[in-house]
């Protein structure tokens, strides 16, 4: 089920990404932001390498937060964190009432993903997730810039194109998403690196 909601200019969005995966417990910020161009807040909290509990601790991160009754729409930086800390993003928005944009740079490659959770114990219960997530629709944005991949949950694609084009102020990647990952790597290996 998905809703559709009226897009203000500076709606609240709480944008997730996770930092290098130094450590067996990998930090992840939030960072809360009034459309595409105001930084409000900060959030961090730390899930475990390849293990399950990013969804609880983001529902968690979320629900403490002083600015949980203002947030409109969660962004993800993809759905797994921390390795392969997989987020079900389903479970997430009902426990947190709040819609769910996953965003991803590229095309996820299904079979390389299914190959790698061979390893793990839980891996079908991992997969099973995965495709939870649902249809991964591919969103071009303005000319001149590279499409991104999304998944969502609770949220109309109508209303996730209006997020994307409003957020997506200095490249293809929506702003809040690309400030956390710099918060992120920088806080952990002492400068940003990469790309959110």
């Amino acid at each position: 089920m998905s809703s559709d909601f009226h897009i203000k200019r500076e709606i609240r969005i709480l944008a997730i990404d996770d930092s290098a995966l130094l450590n067996k417990k990998v930090m992840i910020i939030g960072t809360l932001f009034r459309g595409g161009e105001w930084m409000d807040g900060v959030l961090r909290s730390d899930v475990t390498k390849d293990g399950l509990d990013a969804t609880d601790v983001i529902c968690k991160m979320i629900i403490k937060s002083k600015h949980h009754g203002q947030i409109r729409a969660v962004m993800l930086d993809g759905i797994t964190y921390a390795g392969f800390n997989v987020v079900d993003i389903e479970k997430l928005y009902r426990k947190t009432g709040i819609p769910v944009i996953v965003v991803m740079r590229s095309q996820p490659d299904f079979e390389k993903i299914k190959s790698a959770l061979k390893y793990f114990p839980d891996g079908e219960y991992r997969w099973t997730i995965i495709k939870r997530a649902g249809k991964i629709e591919k969103i071009t944005g303005e000319k001149g810039k590279s499409p991104i991949y999304i998944q969502k949950a609770g949220i109309s694609l109508e209303n996730v194109n209006q997020i994307i084009r409003l957020t997506s102020i200095r490249s293809n990647i929506p702003e809040p998403l690309r400030v956390a990952h710099l918060i992120a790597t920088g806080v952990v290996l002492g400068e940003s690196r990469g790309k959110a």
